[in-house]
């Protein structure tokens, strides 16, 4: 403990009339002061600080769940393989349209060329518009609307041209 947090504590207990304060530390040091003047730091560790932050983690059951089979992964056709990931530069929120009622800028199935406009990223209150850097045929659409992404998220699979 800080010689400048005990000269702290030292003038509340003369303050407020403290008969006696004890104060333990993160580190398992305990300092007591005693209005009569003295001053003892005990070096022996603590065993829980009553100050230490609280960490919650997440509770694990004592009986396993009952767990279903888990699906085998799916074999990546190879067609699959050439398709080309077009990934968001950005974390944000995924827009398919410029507006709720307006139509989404591509679906699946659509041809793309570079500079078409393919959704909104939404991030700090901008609106993003996310251009095709390629040309081709979009294969799928990887997120939902209004959906939250991350930097380098997978949004559509296109196979090129």
């Amino acid at each position: 403990m800080h010689v400048q947090k005990i000269r702290e504590l030292v003038k509340l207990v003369h303050e407020f009339d403290i008969g006696e304060i004890q104060v333990k530390s993160w580190w398992g040091k305990k300092v007591t002061i005693k209005k009569n003047g003295s001053l003892r730091v005990d070096k022996r560790p603590v065993s829980a600080p009553n100050t230490a932050p609280v960490v919650l983690e997440p509770e694990q059951p004592s009986v396993a769940p009952e767990s279903k089979p888990v699906p085998p992964p799916e074999k990546v056709r190879e067609e699959d393989e050439k398709l080309i990931k077009i990934n968001s530069p950005m974390v944000g929120t995924y827009y398919s349209s410029p507006a709720p009622d307006a139509d989404p800028y591509i679906n699946e199935g659509d041809k793309i060329s570079p500079g078409k406009v393919l959704c909104i990223i939404e991030a700090m209150k901008l609106m993003n518009e996310i251009e095709a850097e390629i040309s081709g045929r979009i294969e799928k659409i990887l997120v939902e609307n209004s959906q939250p992404v991350e930097y380098n998220q997978p949004l559509f699979l296109v196979k090129p041209d």
